[in-house]
């Protein structure tokens, strides 16, 4: 899907993210993508963004929208038409508080996008996190704070490890309605700085779908934030899959 370069400001970025047994997440990307492993464990998660100021890049900033928004994801590589490995992420749901962005995504923006509630309260370095989809499909909790380091349960060895394992992942590719193909959007920053989040109690209630993950598949890993970074979104090429995601 072709699009203009639309700016904005990451107001704040949550990534979190679990270890998941490698079968059972190969089970749930479409055949093409293999999921990127750190260790012996896949890596999935949920990115949880509050962006400002979005706009189409040529307009000015003070006509902007604001909006929070969640995305399920997968850390993947996969192999292009040339032969290339490349990596970056799946998104098997997208959700959004913001009407417009649900009207617009799979239209003028990639990725098919569905309704939630957002209750968010952060203060300095704590952050009060809660979604709930309007399709009552999908939950989310997250309440935490800044933190120096990861858990010492974390399977990143360092910060910087785990920094370094997500920045490559900023190609991002989301369902649609046609099962075979996927909307892609590659988003480019200013600079690269995430923190540590401690995190005092998390539930997704797709990653606690015994049903989907069997109980033992999937464990809380990390959390990370960024805030306040400049961004700006650029339309990649659809992936086409040739198989129902």
């Amino acid at each position: 899907m072709k699009l203009p370069v639309i700016a904005g400001i990451i107001r704040r970025r949550i990534l979190v993210n679990f270890r998941v047994d490698p079968e059972v997440m190969r089970a749930q990307v479409p055949g093409r993508l293999e999921p990127k492993l750190h260790g012996d464990s896949a890596i999935a998660g949920i990115c949880l963004i509050r962006l400002e100021q979005l706009r189409p890049r040529r307009v000015p900033s003070l006509l902007g929208i604001s909006s929070e928004n969640a995305a399920h994801r997968v850390a993947v590589t996969w192999q292009d038409v040339d032969g290339v490995e490349r990596e970056g992420v799946f998104i098997p749901r997208r959700d959004t508080g913001s009407r417009l962005n649900q009207l617009a995504g799979g239209r003028l923006f990639p990725g098919e996008q569905h309704l939630a509630d957002f209750a968010v309260q952060s203060g300095g370095d704590g952050i009060d996190f809660e979604m709930k989809s309007k399709d009552g499909k999908v939950s989310v909790r997250v309440r935490g704070k800044v933190a120096s380091m990861l858990p010492a349960s974390s399977g990143f060895a360092t910060l910087a490890a785990a920094s370094a394992f997500f920045e490559t992942g900023a190609l991002g590719y989301s369902v649609t309605s046609d099962p075979r193909r996927l909307d892609g959007i590659t988003l480019h920053t200013r600079q690269w700085k995430v923190e540590a989040l401690e995190v005092a109690d998390v539930y997704s209630s797709y990653f606690a779908d015994e049903a989907r993950f069997p109980k033992g598949s999937v464990e809380f890993d990390c959390a990370l934030i960024m805030r306040d970074i400049a961004h700006e979104w650029h339309s990649a090429a659809d992936l086409f899959v040739g198989e129902e995601v």
